[in-house]
């Protein structure tokens, strides 16, 4: 099983604050130690105080009572037969009640606490000078305190490491959510290409073979001419490919270097190759446009042209960009047998419906137009042509 990456972490303040609580239990035992040596020098009990010090600050310093409870219950053993002997020694406890939380969970740590404070005030009231009340009172209250503030200090730490886990595997699970739907997109986006350029230049590859093959004993010219043209296609869907490889630029956009020469050059072809009547038309000055915005525009008009070439059975078709200050409008419109628009989703143009190999022209088109903020706008009726209008927003206008 995977372990989280805060499951084994550390604490980084809690390295020196052990450190503060060392320096602190040395200083309060070095001081204990010379005020028992001040006033009780020459006690028998002298060397036994002096040993037992010692011992207690080499076995508290090296940190290995916080680690292995042998070692913390030896430290507190010492303490405590020192406390008994010796009550100045008492205030160390406040060092150890730190060791102990730490090191201890609560329901061992809070008893033994509680023992260590009743040894402080057993050492504080066997002191010389009567009975002090303060004493019976005051060590309670700085133990109860202590423990109070770590146990709330480490629930909070605690809270505090399960949100940054969760926090963590969120954004884990919502980076994984976003390249599934970057994944996804950029295969619906692949697919449009593919059918805009590829799929449409093989369709018309396979009608131009098929026509040469029908004609190919009775007029031999018009079967080369189909052959010569279909080449011709093949050719440029090979530009498309090797531009697919490279950034998925349209070639024609790529050669001509504006969207208005590239919808030149398409008409001219298009109308070299299937003998469709197609004319371009410029409609207002052009102004910058975001090479998606220019490459989605033609695509559009290439998958219309195709749909007018396939289906429309039209004679004459054209193609009209317009700049509109705020927009820029592609219409292609033809003088073909038309559609019912209602009817698009099941076949476009008499296309098979999407469950067979065509049928992804005009979900495309919005598709594209869609991600740019454009609309799609289809104008037919049977026997009345059809005109394709595709609005793109322009940027900073």
């Amino acid at each position: 099983m995977m372990r989280h990456p805060l499951s084994r972490a550390v604490d980084p303040d809690a390295g020196w604050l052990a450190v503060v609580m060392r320096l602190a239990f040395l200083l309060l035992l070095g001081t204990s130690l010379a005020r028992y040596l001040t006033h009780h020098l020459s006690s028998p009990l002298t060397p036994w105080v002096v040993g037992l010090s010692l011992a207690l600050a080499v076995g508290h310093l090296s940190g290995l009572s916080e680690r292995r409870q042998g070692w913390l219950a030896a430290v507190l053993a010492s303490w405590a037969v020192l406390v008994l002997m010796a009550p100045s020694f008492a205030w160390c406890a406040v060092p150890l009640v730190y060791t102990v939380l730490r090191a201890l969970p609560p329901r061992a740590a809070i008893p033994l606490v509680t023992v260590l404070t009743v040894l402080v005030v057993v050492s504080e009231l066997r002191l010389p000078g009567g009975f002090d009340p303060t004493m019976l009172l005051l060590p309670p209250a700085v133990a109860a305190l202590a423990t109070a503030v770590f146990l709330y200090m480490q629930r909070q730490g605690a809270r505090q490491r399960k949100l940054i886990i969760d926090l963590i595997r969120t954004r884990r699970e919502l980076a994984a959510v976003e390249r599934r739907q970057g994944a996804l997109a950029e295969r619906e986006r692949l697919s449009v290409e593919i059918h805009d350029t590829l799929a449409q230049g093989l369709s018309s590859q396979q009608m131009l073979l098929q026509a040469a093959d029908r004609t190919w004993e009775q007029d031999p010219a018009a079967a080369r001419g189909h052959v010569r043209t279909a080449a011709s296609i093949a050719a440029r869907n090979l530009a498309e490919a090797r531009r697919f490889v490279h950034d998925l630029a349209p070639a024609d956009l790529a050669e001509q270097g504006t969207l208005e020469a590239a919808l030149a050059a398409l008409a001219d072809r298009e109308a070299a190759e299937s003998g469709l009547a197609v004319r371009f038309h410029l409609d207002g000055a052009p102004a910058p446009m975001p090479a998606a915005a220019q490459s989605a525009l033609l695509r559009i008009a290439q998958g219309a042209l195709a749909n007018t070439r396939e289906h429309a059975q039209a004679e004459h078709a054209s193609i009209t960009l317009s700049y509109l200050g705020d927009q820029a409008v592609l219409d292609v419109a033809d003088d073909g047998r038309g559609f019912a628009p209602g009817r698009a989703g099941r076949g476009e143009r008499g296309e098979r419906p999407a469950g067979g190999s065509r049928g992804h022209g005009l979900p495309a088109m919005r598709a594209r137009l869609r991600q740019l903020g454009g609309t799609l706008t289809i104008e037919s009726a049977p026997g009345e042509g059809t005109v394709v209008s595709a609005a793109i927003p322009l940027e900073g206008r």
